[in-house]
């Protein structure tokens, strides 16, 4: 709120006071949750045409597309959750370069570009050789694009459960998680041995995912008052207790175990579910970690 008005220089003095309630609701978690799947799909499109070029090739626009189309959600929500969505423009006519919010816009407008960019290669011009080389930069640029949102949550003011190289590496597993399983599930002509290299991405993602959030329900108390405060809500009786386990369980733990079912007994379908409960129970984890630190009292 202001606070007074210097007449001469025309400064605004304000008071910096928490805002109650939630500020970040589930729009942002439909904001990670589809800049995790653009991201991944593409990182998981390049590793594909790296070890099975044959057959994965004509997934280049397929993947594309699905890229295109979750990463416009992931603009739409950001855009939406805006306390003034109308003043977007700002952030491109004047910049400021210290804000982690301009920085990745910037960064995914140029994303959404170079993906434009691969689908004209890929469906217009039929040119796979000129895709590929711009694939590799997309590739290189999609790993700050994912990251950013850690870059930004780490900025919020006391919240101590937001530690940027732990919401890093959660992005970046988030990213595989959501790449593999959507690949399996966009990837239907795959051979199995593709499909079951992706399975263990996914296993493997969703192994460290888990070891990570248990790491920060376990120790995480130890680092301040405040964290303890925070996994209250997620521990025992608390309001999201049920919440998280659900998301643990079903993003996870579920999935490794489908994916180790699947190699042992070579099956697709069991496969594809694991891929489904990932996707969904992706979203449970991100809107859980999201919500819970900003229950907490600032005061």
């Amino acid at each position: 709120m202001v606070h007074e008005t210097l007449a001469a220089t025309h400064a605004v003095v304000t008071l910096d006071v928490g805002l109650p309630g939630i500020v970040w609701p589930w729009k942002v978690t439909m904001n990670m949750w589809a800049k995790s799947i653009g991201t991944g799909i593409i990182f998981m499109l390049f590793y594909l045409l790296k070890r099975y070029p044959k057959e994965s090739g004509n997934l280049r626009f397929s993947s594309t597309v699905v890229a295109l189309v979750f990463i416009h959600m992931f603009l739409l929500f950001t855009l939406a959750d805006l306390h003034q969505p109308l003043r977007m423009w700002h952030i491109f006519f004047y910049p400021h370069w210290t804000s982690a919010i301009t920085v990745g816009a910037w960064m995914a407008t140029l994303f959404v570009v170079m993906l434009f960019g691969m689908a004209y290669f890929s469906f217009v011009k039929k040119d796979n050789a000129k895709f590929d080389k711009l694939m590799f930069w997309t590739v290189i640029l999609g790993i700050p694009v994912t990251l950013y949102t850690a870059a930004l949550m780490s900025e919020a003011t006391a919240r101590e459960l937001w530690q940027m190289p732990t919401e890093s590496a959660q992005m970046m597993l988030a990213a595989l998680l959501a790449g593999s399983a959507s690949m399996i599930l966009l990837g239907k002509k795959l051979s199995y041995e593709a499909k079951s290299s992706l399975g263990v991405i996914l296993g493997l993602s969703a192994l460290t995912a888990f070891i990570l959030y248990q790491s920060e329900l376990i120790f995480g108390p130890m680092k301040s008052e405040e964290v303890i405060a925070v996994l209250a809500y997620v521990k025992g009786n608390g309001e999201y207790a049920t919440m998280f386990w659900i998301g643990q369980f079903v993003a996870y733990v579920l999935p490794m175990l489908l994916v180790a079912l699947s190699r042992s007994g070579r099956s697709e379908s069991i496969l594809k579910l694991a891929a489904i409960l990932a996707l969904v129970g992706l979203w449970v984890v991100k809107h859980v970690w999201l919500i819970i630190p900003q229950l907490l009292p600032m005061s």
